[in-house]
């Protein structure tokens, strides 16, 4: 009663406006709610639509399970081996660290009921203990040394072997999804989430020893994603509603976990563990979701959702069967953009335990037996290294991890772009062809590998034919391009870029072996920079032995006159003052042009090589100088180290002439990027270059018109910014011509030589010794004009010869060094002045003689 009285009157309109105002206020929320999420949806497209690489790509690490699906890492199998359980033969090499894991994963086996041959196990573990405690000992980096201009090889020092190679086992938190094999052995796939990333689903391929179920049964873990959405779908269902109820109710929340072997479980907490289901074939002919289920199914994608973007960790988990008689659904989950990152993943996959005692084994030296030496001589020409060793080493032998310390502690981002490598050869060697390509699919993280691309410039070699397409039809990823004639390293990289589909370009060369966590370290790069063209450091196979040979810290690519490709090291002022460390990248003026990765989309917008270009030679300083000009970076990671056999001569034989070829190709450099400091290339030598007749570099107005569109800088910034410390003056001397005998200095007067008091502000007075060897006074040149001696001007031509003078370090003999000798003559004819007449004339050389002798103000070059 005393209720009542309250809404009696006006008591009633007031508790009515009060309950219309919450219920009001309650939809307000909601809708305000909505609003916000609307705008955050938004947000979150528009930034994974501005990143342009906002695929979702699973971190893969390998262990010592087999991969029945990764035909790319897979080597022939011994036929009593086919028709076998194989998984014990795959193994991974891990460092001192991780073999409590590795026995974990043996014990794993055993349990398995597989076969495990534990004495190779135990030997093979006391070998890597002995082999890394030598290495440690051993590790020393000698002094950088000068920079090596005659072979281009990186300063290398001589180092045992560290098999320090892989930690493949990361102590995130792991949620495991069960599957039932066709064999009804139990195998586990381990996802990890990293807490810190809102939507992060990355992947460990820890266990997958299941052999492929029958039809209809098949399951499988799917996160290629390409539309950023996960797909969830339930197996093909009997079409009973009794079923799909059922079905429903086991796909929403449940506060009761199903501990049957044929179901799978997933969103559950346990210590922040969350399980993502697996994506089921689909049959074509699946019905519509029944409309009296579609509250339901909303509410497990919410739920999903939820625990997807790391809510609700403490619910309790979500289930869902699959079985055959189970829901017939097909719905879609939207995932955050996966921001997170990870440790550079340390593979090394081998098909079985490797032999410590091979030949090469570990990056030592091999040794030809006595009885064979003159074998492995006769065989030397077909690579111009020591070939008969090559096929002595295992194709998949370990190398030492020559990455500095605190490279393998290195995050990178888990959404890193794809790559295709390029691989271009002709007539390469077998042996070592096969150990490129297996080191890059042995030791880069499958996800990451779009393909590899083998370009065949028109090779001879039978076996590089049906021998090598049949060897290389194992690995799904390992794609042959043949060009029908001879094209060139230059062109044929080319064409392999034009069938390439992976975000990045990787090019490296037929004869190399990567080592572990190579290939990341360079797609980071490129991932927070896409104008980055990032670059490994190149450490040396040797020629000779196959060693596997560590290189100096803080090198960096340079050139020398005339556009000669070398190493140098960074100062040490500067690496002090810089507070640089060594596992910092390093700004490169110029890349050695064998290996590097660059976006695709990047390298077409540069306009690739300049096609101009033939087979070989200079196009390592055409596309760094069009690099750095037109508003990217190159620079060279520490983190990324690839062996490289430097040969001593090439095995295949150039179209035409490899000298003239070369030259050529450096002349068409030389004339779209060098600007004004083009003479300092001619004036090293190349002056033959200059005469057309003799030289015909090609039309050079598409690369001109090229640097235009792009915008690029003049060769001058790139001197003023990238490679400061390189010596470039435009000419070799300038300023005042004095003559020692008469004690003036030469100059002009309408168009006429004389002697005058040497004065600096008399424009007249002031003449260039250039790189060409003229003597010039803005467009005039001195020359002989007849054989009397008579001396005159003449308007200044760099192809002309007899407009060419000698003097200081042009002069072989030292007591003519301070002569002006006119070059073209066959006898020794000197510039002399004569007071009397006050003017030059020719004479014939004497050294004694002080009126032919001549010095200018400013000497650059002696």
């Amino acid at each position: 009663m005393r209720i009542q009285k309250y809404f009696r009157g006006s008591g009633r309109a007031l508790a009515f406006i009060f309950i219309a105002s919450v219920i009001w206020l309650l939809f307000d929320m909601a809708a305000l709610r909505i609003s916000f999420s609307d705008v955050n949806s938004r947000l979150i497209k528009d930034e994974i639509i501005r990143k342009e690489r906002g695929k979702y790509k699973p971190r893969e690490v390998m262990s010592s399970a087999s991969f029945p699906n990764k035909k790319a890492h897979r080597f022939p199998l011994k036929k009593n081996e086919r028709n076998g359980i194989n998984e014990s033969k795959m193994q991974n090499e891990v460092n001192k660290e991780t073999f409590s894991e590795t026995n974990r994963n043996l014990t794993r086996k055993q349990k398995l009921g597989l076969k495990v041959d534990t004495s190779q196990e135990d030997a093979f573990e006391k070998q890597l203990e002995q082999k890394h405690k030598t290495f440690k000992e051993n590790r020393k980096s000698s002094d950088v040394k000068a920079f090596g201009i005659a072979t281009g090889i990186p300063k290398k020092t001589n180092m045992s072997p560290n098999v320090d190679q892989l930690g493949l086992h990361d102590k995130d938190t792991k949620i495991k999804l069960k599957q039932e094999a066709h064999n009804e052995e139990n195998a586990t796939v381990e996802i990890n989430r990293d807490k810190n990333a809102v939507g992060k689903v990355a992947v460990d391929l820890v266990k997958y020893l299941t052999k492929a179920p029958p039809v209809g049964q098949k399951q499988e873990l799917h996160l290629n994603r390409p539309d950023k959405k996960l797909v969830l779908v339930a197996s093909k269902a009997q079409s009973n509603k009794a079923d799909e109820k059922r079905a429903l109710e086991k796909i929403g929340i449940s506060p009761k976990t199903n501990t049957d072997d044929n179901r799978v479980q997933f969103g559950h907490n346990h210590g922040g563990n969350d399980v993502i289901p697996p994506k089921e074939q689909v049959a074509q002919d699946n019905e519509e979701i029944n409309p009296k289920t579609e509250n339901n199914i909303s509410k497990a994608m919410e739920n999903v959702t939820n625990i997807l973007n790391g809510k609700h960790f403490k619910s309790t988990f979500l289930n869902a069967t699959t079985k055959a008689e189970t829901l017939n659904v097909h719905f879609t989950i939207a995932v955050q953009h996966d921001v997170g990152t990870h440790k550079v993943l340390q593979m090394d996959v081998t098909q079985s335990p490797r032999n410590p005692n091979a030949p090469g084994q570990f990056g030592e030296p091999g040794v030809v037996p006595k009885d064979k030496e003159m074998v492995a001589k006769n065989k030397w020409k077909e690579g111009y290294f020591n070939v008969y060793l090559s096929d002595m080493i295992p194709l998949d032998r370990a190398v030492p991890d020559t990455r500095p310390s605190g490279c393998a502690e290195n995050k990178v981002h888990n959404d890193l772009p794809t790559t295709s490598v390029i691989m271009c050869f002709v007539d390469e060697v077998w042996s070592t062809l096969l150990r490129s390509v297996h080191s890059v699919l042995n030791r880069s993280p499958p996800h990451l590998i779009k393909e590899v691309i083998l370009v065949d410039d028109f090779s001879t070699k039978e076996y590089l034919k049906d021998h090598l397409d049949k060897y290389m039809s194992q690995y799904p990823k390992v794609r042959i391009l043949r060009l029908k004639e001879r094209q060139g390293l230059i062109r044929a990289r080319l064409e392999g870029a034009a069938i390439a589909t992976g975000e990045v370009l990787t090019f490296l060369d037929s004869h190399i072996e990567c080592n572990v966590g190579w290939l990341e370290p360079l797609l980071e790069r490129v991932h927070m920079d896409r104008k980055k063209v990032a670059c490994p450091v190149i450490e040396v196979i040797n020629d000779k032995d196959m060693s596997y040979m560590i290189v100096d810290n803080f090198q960096r690519g340079i050139f020398k006159w005339p556009l000669v490709f070398g190493w140098m090291g960074i100062p040490d002022e500067e690496i002090k003052r810089n507070n640089i460390k060594d596992s910092d990248p390093i700004r490169c003026p110029v890349m050695a042009g064998g290996l590097f990765s660059i976006d695709k989309k990047y390298f077409y917008e540069l306009g690739t090589y300049d096609p101009g270009l033939d087979v070989w030679g200079g196009e390592n300083m055409e596309i760094s100088f069009k690099i750095w000009m037109c508003g990217g970076e190159i620079e060279i990671i520490p983190c990324s180290r690839v062996g490289h056999i430097f040969r001593g001569d090439n095995p295949y034989k150039f179209p035409k002439d490899r000298v003239k070829t070369v030259e050529r190709n450096l002349a068409r450099v030389v004339e779209v990027w060098l600007d004004d400091y083009k003479e300092l290339f001619y004036g090293h030598g190349y002056h033959h270059l200059l005469n057309k007749k003799r030289m015909d570099i090609g039309d050079l107005t598409q690369q001109k018109e090229l640097r235009k569109h792009l915008k690029c800088k003049d060769f001058k910034w790139y001197l003023d910014n990238v490679y400061p410390d390189l010596d470039a003056p435009l000419v070799r001397a300038d300023d005042l011509l004095f003559n020692l005998g008469v004690r003036k200095c030469l100059s002009i007067e309408n168009s006429t030589l004389s002697f005058q008091a040497c004065d600096l502000n008399e424009k007249n007075q002031h003449f260039n010794y250039t790189w060409l060897r003229l003597i010039r006074q803005q467009n005039s040149c001195l020359t002989a004009i007849d054989k009397k001696g008579t001396v005159s001007l003449e308007q200044c031509d760099n192809a002309k010869h007899h407009l060419r003078w000698l003097h200081k370090s042009l002069i072989l003999d030292p007591p003519f060094m301070d002569h002006l000798i006119l070059e073209h003559l066959q006898q020794p004819f000197c510039l002399e002045g004569s007071p009397s007449v006050n003017t030059i004339k020719m004479t014939m050389c004497n050294s004694s003689s002080p009126f032919q002798k001549w010095k200018f103000t400013n000497y650059y070059v002696q």
